[in-house]
Formats: structure tokens, C-alpha cells, sequence
């Protein structure tokens, strides 16, 4: 339109025009013609540019409201150093649960302590069909050995930790079951977690069985049911392996946490071991409560956790829920906790847990332990790349096992110099590279003191030791 308007334009004004007498009529067109070639040239490059940008738009907008879901995924974890004592030698008896309560579950600070090399790599694949279901397969592959060697093939404990499927969206599944997931194989619970400064799982659940995941029994509302199965060992007189089935129920409701396990061991007491044949449990009652705070104790941004478990039978183990055959049938334990994590301004971030148990008639009759453990993490940011990381720990005992007793308290003081890719990224950014140094020391009570919990328990020398660690710890 813009063309042939053009050119009516310009036929009406030659008669008017007397300097216009030179350009035949001819040559006037091919002139017209000319240019309305140009003009429809420039609009069609225009509408190209416009079309472009505008797929780029829709890429862009797509890439920001649809999330990928990649074929294949790798994710994993690892942890790798060196530890020697102020002898120059290797540092033997260290970690997270080197104490006289360690045996018991009771950690102390890990930073400066932990001289191990351990991975976990897991590899998923993914499959989408088009009516929305989904399908999901992990393999989990785990190492750990203590020894500094690059080839530890005969010390090495590779194991597949996880191997499970699981379904989601299924279009028959409705109500309730309309956003759940369904699992079945060897793993870890998916709602398991831990406070990662003491190297300690809050609540785990694993093994081999079945599960539905995201069941919606009111609007704020969900649960998760599953059936798992654990080996204590066999009975070799009557060829059958020692099962503990664990059948459990967990409830989030808002920022609330209700887990609730039954345990049932048929054959436990067919074997003998540290407690009387007569008395190992045959069953088990395990209960988490827990409260989910999206902010450090309402005063600060951050996140925080706090709750209460308790148990008794084969759920007196209150972390790692159903793991132990060895507990007296009378065994009873409760246990509190709480940490959590804040940034007090760009410099300064803190990360506080605590956590305590009381237990009784746990492995003999009329034993009873109580442990109390606090410990304190501190990160100074000094520029984007480097920060200093302070660590205090401190662990109270007071430990009877029936025929020995013993109270006393250890202390752990860490200072760690550490270099990450973003300071401001907080606790939990990952790898981080450290040199740490770390003075250790206890009550000459607890010396070579042991839980006589299982054979291969390990006792706490003399106190008063320090210790100089180099480490990368990373996940993903």
C-alpha cells in the first residue's frame, strides 16, 4: 500500500511541475519500479529481525518457566585429606565419633578431624512419555578407606549403596495419589537428614523394600508410607537370614514433622551376641518429631530444625532407624536436637547444633547412658575467595555399661583456613579446600574407656593432642 501510494503521489505532481520535462515516461517508471524494489527488500529484512527476536523471546522465556529434565544426571560427594599429629605421625582413632560415646552414636565437631577418602557417585536416568509419567532409575556407588595410597584396591570398600526405580504422574492415579510417587529397591529414604557439621544423620532410614511418596491427605497435608527390610545376619542351624522389617509412616504437615516406625524381627533372639539370647528384641517402636523453620529461630533469615526421637526394642537406635540387632528388648532411648545456620552480616555467619540422648537397659539390663554434645562452626569472609572457619565442640558423658562406669566431658578447638569459589554462597557451597589445625582433649576418666556394644568398638587413649589436617570436600 505504501508502494502504490508512493507512485500516485508522484504521477499527479508531474504535470504541475515544469523542471520535470527532461526524464521520459519510460525512464520515470523503471526509476519507480527500482525503488519500490528496495522498499519491499528493507520490510522483508524487517520482518525476518522481528521473528528472530522473537523466537529468541520464546527460548528465553522457555528456558526460565520450564525446567530441564536431562536424560542422564550425575551427582555426587566426596571427601579426601591427610591428618598427622603433632609427632609427625598419622593420626589414628579420629573422626566424628572418636569419643567414648562415639559407639552409642554420639558425634563431636568433624572439621580438622576426619582423615578419610570416601565418595559417593550417583548416576539417574530419566524417562518422560508423553502422557506426563515419568520414570526414574538411580545406581549409587560408595568408597571409603583410610590408607593416603593411590591404588587401595585391597583395602577399598566399594559397595552400591542404592540401586531403586521410581514412577511419577501417572495418569491413573488420582485424588490423593495424584502427585505421588511410587518406589521400589535398595535405598536411602528420601525425607532422611542430618546436621552436617557433626557428620550425623538427625533421622536414616534405608535398606531394601517399597514406598509411595507425596500422598495428599489434606491441604497441607502429605505422607509417605514404606516397608523396609534389614539383615542382622542368619541363623545357620536353621538356614534363614535374621530380618528386621520396618514399616513406616511419615507425616509433613506444613513446617511439622510426624515419622512414626514399626519393627518386627522374628528370628532375633536365635543367635547369640553381646546380650543374652533371651533378651535381644524381637520388635521395635521408633517415633521423629521435628519442626522445619524456614528462618534461624524466627530472628534471623536462614533455616533451622529442632525435634525429639524416641524409641524402644529394636528402635532404641534412634538414628540409623532399625540397624541394630544387638539391643536388649528393653531397651528405651530418647534423644533431642536442634541447629541451624544464619548469615549475621557479609562477614560473619554462624551455624549452632546441639543434640542429647539418655538411654537405659540398651544392650545389658540396668546400663544407662547419657551424652550431651554442642558445637559451634564460625565462617569469617575475607574477600570472595578465602575465609577462615572456627569450630568449637564440646561433648559431656556419663556412661554405665553395667559393669563399668565413667563421666567426663571432651573438647575440640579448630581453626581452618579455607578457599571456595564464593564466600558469600554461605555454609553449604561446595568444594571447599582446607588447611586446619585442631587441638583435642578429654577427661582421663573416659581413657580406653568402651561401650561394650560390639567388639570392635574403639577406645579413646590419652587427651590432649593436636592435630594439623589438609582437605577438599565437595559435592554436587
Amino acid at each position: 500500500m505504501k508502494i502504490k501510494a508512493l507512485t500516485l503521489a508522484i504521477a499527479t505532481l508531474l504535470p504541475m511541475s515544469s523542471a520535470w520535462a527532461a526524464p521520459t515516461m519510460a525512464e520515470l517508471e523503471q526509476r519507480i519500479d527500482e525503488l519500490q524494489a528496495r522498499l519491499e527488500q528493507n520490510e522483508d529484512a524487517q520482518r525476518m529481525q522481528t521473528k528472530e527476536q522473537q523466537g529468541i523471546q520464546t527460548a528465553q522465556q522457555r528456558a526460565t518457566q520450564e525446567p530441564t529434565n536431562p536424560v542422564f544426571e550425575f551427582k555426587g560427594y566426596a571427601r579426601s585429606g591427610l591428618l598427622v599429629n603433632e609427632d609427625h605421625q598419622g593420626a589414628t582413632g579420629t573422626g566424628p565419633y572418636m569419643t567414648a560415646a562415639g559407639a552409642l552414636g554420639a558425634p563431636v565437631g568433624r572439621l580438622g578431624l576426619e582423615d578419610d577418602n570416601y565418595l559417593e557417585a550417583n548416576f539417574i536416568h530419566n524417562r518422560q512419555l508423553d502422557n506426563g509419567s515419568n520414570a526414574r532409575f538411580h545406581l549409587m556407588l560408595a568408597d571409603g578407606v583410610e590408607t593416603s595410597n593411590d591404588w587401595t584396591a585391597d583395602e577399598s570398600d566399594l559397595n552400591v549403596r542404592q540401586v531403586y526405580s521410581e514412577l511419577t504422574g501417572l495418569p491413573t492415579f488420582t485424588g490423593a495419589f495424584s502427585n505421588a510417587t511410587v518406589w521400589a529397591g535398595k535405598r536411602f529414604d528420601r525425607d532422611n537428614f542430618d546436621i552436617h557439621f557433626m557428620d550425623s544423620d538427625v533421622i536414616f532410614l534405608a535398606g531394601t523394600g517399597a514406598g509411595v511418596y507425596d500422598v495428599q491427605l489434606g491441604d497441607d497435608w502429605k505422607a509417605n508410607f514404606s516397608i523396609y527390610g534389614r539383615d542382622f545376619g542368619s541363623v545357620e542351624s536353621a538356614g534363614t537370614d535374621i530380618e528386621n522389617y520396618i514399616a513406616t509412616m511419615n507425616n509433613r504437615i506444613g513446617p511439622w514433622q510426624v515419622m512414626l516406625s514399626a519393627m518386627d524381627s522374628k528370628d532375633n533372639d536365635r543367635v547369640t551376641a553381646d546380650a543374652p539370647a533371651s533378651k535381644r528384641a524381637n520388635h521395635g517402636f521408633h517415633a521423629l518429631f521435628a519442626y522445619h523453620a524456614d528462618s534461624f529461630y524466627g530472628i534471623n533469615p536462614g533455616m533451622s530444625k529442632t525435634g525429639m526421637l524416641i524409641g524402644s526394642g529394636l528402635g532404641a537406635q534412634l538414628k540409623a532407624v532399625g540397624s541394630d540387632g544387638n539391643l536388649n528388648d528393653d531397651a528405651k532411648a530418647v534423644r533431642i536436637f536442634s541447629f541451624g545456620t544464619t548469615a549475621i552480616n557479609d562477614t560473619w555467619s554462624v551455624a549452632p547444633a546441639f543434640m542429647a540422648e539418655y538411654s537405659e537397659d540398651r544392650i545389658l539390663d540396668h546400663d544407662k547412658y547419657t551424652w550431651a554434645t554442642m558445637n559451634v562452626r564460625v565462617s569469617q569472609a575475607f574477600n570472595e575467595n578465602f575465609e577462615m572457619v572456627y569450630e568449637g565442640s564440646y561433648q559431656y558423658m556419663d556412661l554405665d555399661n553395667s559393669n563399668k562406669s565413667a563421666q567426663g566431658g571432651y573438647y575440640k578447638a579448630t581453626i581452618a583456613p579455607t578457599l571456595k569459589l564464593a564466600t558469600a554462597a554461605g555454609f553449604f557451597d561446595r568444594p571447599e579446600l582446607r588447611f586446619a589445625v585442631s587441638y583435642v582433649d578429654w577427661s582421663s576418666d573416659l581413657d580406653n574407656y568402651a561401650v561394650s556394644m560390639k567388639s570392635d568398638t574403639p577406645t579413646m587413649g590419652n587427651g590432649g593432642e593436636t592435630l594439623f589436617a589438609l582437605q577438599m570436600e565437595t559435592w554436587f
